[in-house]
């Protein structure tokens, strides 16, 4: 089985809040992988919006997206790409 980890950083304003953590689930139920977002000694899946706020992810934190299953490569990516794009929010 594919398992992928990288790190990566909130770019965002206002980080991993409700609409944010919001797009991420959705994104990450596209894909048949198991995401898991790590910050210092937190986690969650990506598939929990509510998981994903009790990060509690700031502009310029640090998170480890680990990224496994068949489609890991491809859902790594697109989590990579939507933080890259800061969620599509307009700061």
């Amino acid at each position: 089985m594919n398992r992928i980890e990288k790190t990566l950083t909130i770019q965002n304003k206002l980080g991993l809040h409700a609409r944010a953590a919001t797009q991420l689930a959705k994104l990450a139920n596209q894909f048949d992988a198991e995401i898991t977002i790590k910050q210092q000694d937190k986690t969650a899946s990506a598939n929990s919006v509510l998981g994903l706020m009790m990060l509690e992810s700031h502009q310029g934190k640090q998170i480890n997206v680990i990224s496994e299953g068949v489609d890991a490569e491809a859902a790594l990516q697109a989590v990579e790409d939507l933080i890259a794009k800061k969620f599509n929010e307009d700061e």
